[in-house]
């Protein structure tokens, strides 16, 4: 069975409708779950107009819902350190009570300007797409190693360099939240078919979305891993005005493999936009 969650990018928007839609969406039960995304700068709409911070506010969303799982879709390896990441998530799996679902990528693509231009403006490297693909290798291989090692270890990688770290507390989910990672690169899907639980695709283009799980399961094939143990996410847009066409895509992807469904809410957020979801999307 398919398993319907909302995105609410945190731009463009006021915290106190981010807050609503999160609150109502937490008492409808054909929410699963509930995702924001992870840009510093606006990559849409107004270019200088308001965008928070994922993490941060993804721990405050936490602590006022109690059912929803929930995650960034996804979280940009090029922000943070490895490490410090891993802290930043096990701090929201526990203000959560275990409801966290890790979300990790590359980071933004080079060819969009709106999403490079916040790199220079807040001091930090954009190096080209090998060597973000290989640091996202290592930071899954550390994150993962912070969340389940007992002892403090040291990791020597060509990117990530760390002496004596360890995680503690652990996260409450055991062995550690499900790792999830975006993208649709052939790179990155050897990754995911590596390290991931779940993988997400954006679904603009379902014949390519469906042509890239068939690579992430040869991918699989090629490293021994049974290509069933990865569920296949994938990002609709939408409609508030056209909910048949939004239907439409939400048939196709499921008749397509896909059982994680993620439905981008674009704000303003109507009033009982989750009831709406659940009734006009959903049911």
């Amino acid at each position: 069975m398919p398993r319907f969650g909302i995105m609410t990018v945190p731009m463009q928007a006021d915290y106190a409708d981010l807050q609503r839609v999160w609150r109502e969406a937490d008492d409808v039960p054909a929410i699963e779950h509930a995702w924001l995304f992870d840009h510093l700068m606006p990559i849409g709409g107004d270019p200088d107009g308001p965008i928070f911070e994922g993490w941060t506010l993804l721990s405050a969303l936490a602590a006022q819902t109690s059912r929803l799982r929930l995650g960034v879709m996804v979280t940009s390896n090029r922000f943070r350190p490895p490490a410090v990441l891993a802290k930043i998530a096990t701090t929201v799996d526990h203000v959560s009570g275990g409801r966290l679902d890790f979300g990790i990528g590359v980071g933004s693509r080079p060819d969009h300007p709106l999403a490079r231009r916040e790199y220079a403006a807040h001091g930090l490297p954009f190096h080209d797409s090998a060597h973000a693909v290989a640091a996202l290798d290592e930071a899954c291989t550390v994150i993962r190693r912070l969340w389940t090692e007992d002892a403090p270890f040291d990791f020597a990688g060509e990117h990530v360099s760390l002496t004596g770290a360890f995680g503690n507390p652990k996260p409450l989910q055991q062995p550690h939240p499900p790792l999830l990672i975006g993208g649709r690169s052939s790179a990155t899907l050897r990754l995911v078919a590596k390290h991931a639980d779940l993988w997400n695709i954006p679904g603009g283009d379902l014949p390519d979305a469906v042509s890239r799980s068939a690579l992430l399961d040869r991918y699989c094939a090629e490293i021994g891993r049974d290509p069933a143990t990865i569920t296949r996410s994938i990002h609709l847009a939408v409609s508030y005005d056209d909910p048949a066409t939004t239907r439409a895509a939400i048939k196709e992807a499921v008749d397509a493999g896909f059982s994680h469904l993620v439905l981008g809410l674009p704000a303003p957020y109507p009033d009982g936009v989750a009831h709406w979801v659940a009734e006009e999307l959903i049911a």
